[in-house]
Order: structure tokens, then C-alpha cells, then sequence
């Protein structure tokens, strides 16, 4: 039972930065139909900048600040380039995020470098003993961030007319353009909103696992499964698809082998594919494409 309980911690901690990610992606593809397989990089960008902002000497708390508004900025550059090949088809965007996220990539690896690099735990190195499972501050730190901003998310998209006017893009573009709404200036919040939550999950994330310049690539591939096994029209289900993702993961790394664990998610996003095409938590229609 105690194993047990390692393993469903283990699997809540990481299944949360997943859901992060899996957030981003339904944020910027609701609103604008566009994939953003950058969302990754934007992780792995929130963690190096993190990383090198402390060894510059900047207290913490300010690097953290720093770090993210570093990362939402260079989702609004993507965001600008997208806007620039407005006329551009969907799949000629989509393709375009993945040049972004390999230019990221390159320039972290040419500016920073290519060492793993790792982050002091921001809340000490204690840990809770939940039946008989060790949980350390990090671990609940990154759950306990990531629960706030999910809850601060729904508060913002239900109670605030920025959020409102982002749910009225994502529902209907022109609708929303007719009702007095600047489009381009949502669009642009959204591509932001979606980078500096991806930097939250990277930059909390660091004092566990370490971080470099090639981090992002497997788990943007993670948070893009959680964001179809929670149905990508849901940012809400990605949240709940990240978690079921993360405890599987960790059951099956624990019970069978760690070499299966990275497998796991592209075999459930595929089964959720063929068996649920609009994810667990939705209800959209399958469309051949």
C-alpha cells in the first residue's frame, strides 16, 4: 500500500505539469484553431531562463517574475509571426510553430547551453509522510501552484470580461469581432496566457527533474496527449486528461518497467483517438481531415 501511494504521488506531481501544458495548447487552439507544438519549448524556456537569471545573482522571487514575463513574451513573437501568415493555411501554421520551437531551441542551446541544470527547491528540502509515501514540499508546491491556477483560470474566464471576451473568440471569431471585440488583441493574450503557464510548470518543475535545452520536446508531446485525452475544445479536461496521464505513467514505470513509462501516453492518446476523437471530456464529433 505504501508503494502504492509513492507511485499515485509521484504520478499527481508530474500528471499537474502535463496539465499545464495540455492548458496551453487548448487556450491557443480554441481560440485560433492552431496547434502550438512550441508549447514545450515555452516549458523549457520558463526553466533555463529560471536557471540563469539565479546564477546572474537576481534574488528569486524577481527571477521568477522575470522568467515568466521572459517566456510570454516569446509567445507573443510567435504570435506575431502567426499573425504576419494570417493568410497562411492552418496546416502552414501549425507547421510554422514547429520551426518556432526548433529556433528556441537553437538559441537557448547557442545563448545559455547544453548542460542539465537544476534549481534549488523553492520551499526547503522537508518532506510530508502521507501512508507511509514520501511527498516532498516541491512535489506538493507543484500541485498545490498548479491547483491555483486552474481555479484563478476559471475565475478569470468567467468572471472577467477579458476572459469573456476570450471564451466569445473561441466560440465564434466573427461573432465576436462584430460585438466590438479586437480579435488580434485576445489572440495575442491567449498566445502569452499559454506560454507563461507552460513557464510556471518549467520553471517548478526544475528542482525535480533538472532542465536543458531539449527538455521541452517529450513534454510538449506529453501535455499535447493529456490535451487529447482531455479533448482539446476543454482546457479544463486537459487538466483531469494531464492527471490521468501522469498516474498511469507512474503506475506502469513503477509496477512494470521505466521503459514503458514514455510510451504510455502516445498509446492512450491514440486509443482515445480511434475510440473518442473529441477526448474524454467533450463531446465533439469525429471530422475527416
Amino acid at each position: 500500500m505504501t508503494e502504492l501511494f509513492a507511485f499515485l504521488l509521484s504520478g499527481l506531481t508530474v500528471g499537474f505539469v502535463y496539465a499545464l501544458v495540455g492548458m496551453g495548447f487548448t487556450v491557443i487552439y480554441n481560440s485560433s484553431g492552431i496547434i502550438n507544438f512550441a508549447q514545450g519549448e515555452f516549458v523549457m524556456a520558463g526553466g533555463m531562463v529560471m536557471v540563469f537569471l539565479l546564477a546572474g545573482g537576481i534574488p528569486m522571487a524577481a527571477a521568477f517574475g522575470l522568467a515568466i514575463l521572459i517566456t510570454a513574451l516569446l509567445g507573443i513573437l510567435l504570435w506575431k509571426l502567426i499573425d504576419l501568415s494570417r493568410d497562411s493555411s492552418q496546416v502552414s501554421l501549425i507547421i510554422l510553430t514547429l520551426g518556432y520551437a526548433i529556433f528556441l531551441r537553437g538559441l537557448t542551446e547557442v545563448v545559455l547551453d547544453k548542460e542539465l541544470h537544476t534549481l534549488p527547491s523553492f520551499v526547503g528540502d522537508g518532506a510530508l509522510e502521507i501512508f507511509g509515501a514520501i511527498l516532498t514540499y516541491q512535489a506538493l508546491l507543484i500541485i498545490v501552484v498548479s491547483l491555483a491556477i486552474v481555479i484563478a483560470l476559471y475565475l478569470f474566464f468567467r468572471k472577467t470580461r477579458t476572459g469573456k471576451a476570450m471564451i466569445a473568440v473561441s466560440d465564434n471569431v466573427e461573432s465576436a469581432r462584430l460585438m466590438g471585440i479586437n480579435v488580434r488583441r485576445i489572440l495575442m493574450l491567449n498566445f502569452a496566457l499559454s506560454a507563461a503557464i507552460a513557464a510556471v510548470g518549467g520553471i517548478l518543475l526544475t528542482p525535480i527533474a533538472s532542465t536543458n535545452y531539449e527538455v521541452g520536446i517529450m513534454l510538449g508531446l506529453k501535455g499535447f496527449a493529456a490535451a487529447i485525452i482531455g479533448g482539446l475544445s476543454n482546457p479544463f479536461g486537459a487538466v483531469l486528461g494531464g492527471l490521468i496521464l501522469g498516474l498511469i505513467e507512474a503506475l506502469v514505470a513503477g509496477y512494470l518497467s521505466s521503459e514503458y513509462k514514455d510510451a504510455v501516453a502516445f498509446i492512450i492518446m491514440l486509443l482515445i483517438l480511434f475510440v473518442r476523437p473529441g477526448g474524454i471530456f467533450n463531446t465533439l464529433k469525429a471530422q475527416r481531415v
